[in-house]
């Protein structure tokens, strides 16, 4: 049977975490204002989504399809790159993936179908605005086709 840890290795493993975490927050504190600015992005393009996505659900309600729900997921530290962040929109296993990157680059993810490989993927630089727009638009439409496909 295996013994309780002594109180001294406990002391000495808090010890160890406490300082990699002082190392690895020093080499990262660099990238935090560019991390703010990207959440800052990825927080103005959720709610025109969200606010798209209202009059999307209505519609289909209105149209006789209440069952036409897309569920937006939050704003989060990105699954693959630690310095980005991302939401997801899903409707079963269809899914696609928004995500801003501290670099400056917005990237659209999708649609895919989870379980299958991601893609395709489109990358506009923040200042781009009008083509994030117009990206988005033909984005969102394809998810909403393909998540609604029986």
């Amino acid at each position: 049977m295996a013994q309780p840890p002594s109180s001294n290795s406990a002391s000495d493993l808090d010890s160890r975490l406490a300082k990699l975490g002082q190392t690895l927050g020093a080499r990262e504190s660099a990238h935090s204002a560019d991390l703010r600015a990207a959440r800052e992005q990825l927080d103005s393009l959720r709610e025109r989504i969200a606010s798209a996505l209202d009059g999307f659900h209505r519609a289909a309600e209105r149209a006789g399809a209440p069952h036409l729900r897309i569920d937006l997921g939050e704003a989060r530290v990105d699954e693959k790159h630690l310095r980005a962040v991302e939401f997801d929109l899903t409707r079963g296993r269809h899914k696609a993936i928004v995500i801003a990157k501290s670099r400056g680059e917005i990237t659209l993810v999708g649609p895919f179908r989870t379980g299958k490989a991601e893609g395709p993927c489109q990358s506009f630089p923040f200042a781009s605005q009008a083509s994030i727009t117009s990206a988005l638009a033909a984005f969102l439409e394809a998810f909403l086709e393909e998540a609604a496909s029986p």
